[in-house]
């Protein structure tokens, strides 16, 4: 039995299909193709009623930027590579700053070394850095 996503995924699908033969039913529509038309329209109905059914079966979250992307005409998929791309460049700049403090802390530690020698190393002694 297949899961509540793989379901829902499967009558998608279907949905899809059955949009795409009335798109070519229509471009080319012949009046002997009527009952077709309606088969298909109805089947399309028929299968939104399925996916309303299916929609408490499945827990998906997807964020609103992604519709924004789609009202943009812009891939939804290319919301993942931009919040990777915002991630990597959040992540360097993170990095920076503990670089940064790493050696702002190294300078501050051989400065007072310098300054303050016996204070230092009973410090050192008890953070245990000697």
């Amino acid at each position: 039995m297949a899961s509540p996503l793989e379901n829902l995924e499967n009558h998608l699908e279907m949905f899809i299909e059955n949009v795409r033969q009335i798109r070519i039913i229509v471009s080319d529509f012949q009046p002997q193709g009527q009952n077709v038309l309606n088969q298909k329209i109805q089947s399309l109905v028929t299968g939104l009623q399925e996916i309303d059914k299916l929609k408490n079966q499945v827990d998906v979250n997807v964020p609103l930027e992604v519709f924004d992307y789609i009202d943009q005409g812009r891939n939804p998929q290319l919301y993942t590579k931009d919040c990777i791309d915002k991630a990597l460049t959040k992540n360097e700049e993170v990095k920076g700053k503990i670089d940064s403090y790493r050696k702002f802390k190294s300078n501050l530690m051989k400065e007072l070394d310098e300054t303050f020698p016996n204070e230092i190393n009973k410090y050192k002694a008890i953070r245990g850095d000697e």
